[in-house]
């Protein structure tokens, strides 16, 4: 028995790559060699995978236009538009007058 493995494509900060159907988008990007998702707010350091487990705010990207999804409990999509979280979200920005 052959098993096959569906290979999708993704961006990640404009840079394209590929993942295998099923992948968390954190999976996804360690396969393809990216360990740094964002910076930390406060302190503007790197951040990565952490916990690996939906329980710290460690691993949040955007993904498909929506803010701070944890890509260690969010699957890859084919097409998906994945980008760096750099920051708050707009909507606090809004609400905070910024």
């Amino acid at each position: 028995m052959q098993i096959t493995e569906n290979i999708v494509t993704f961006s990640f900060n404009g840079k394209s790559f590929q993942a295998i159907e099923g992948q968390t988008i954190a999976a996804a990007l360690f396969a393809n060699g990216v360990k740094k998702l964002g910076v930390s707010r406060k302190l503007q350091q790197p951040r990565g995978l952490f916990c690996s487990n939906g329980r710290c705010a460690s691993c949040f990207v955007s993904g498909n236009g929506m803010d701070h999804v944890l890509s260690c409990m969010s699957l890859i999509e084919n097409g998906m538009i994945i980008q760096s979280n750099e920051s708050d979200p707009d909507i606090r920005r809004k609400i905070d007058g910024d």
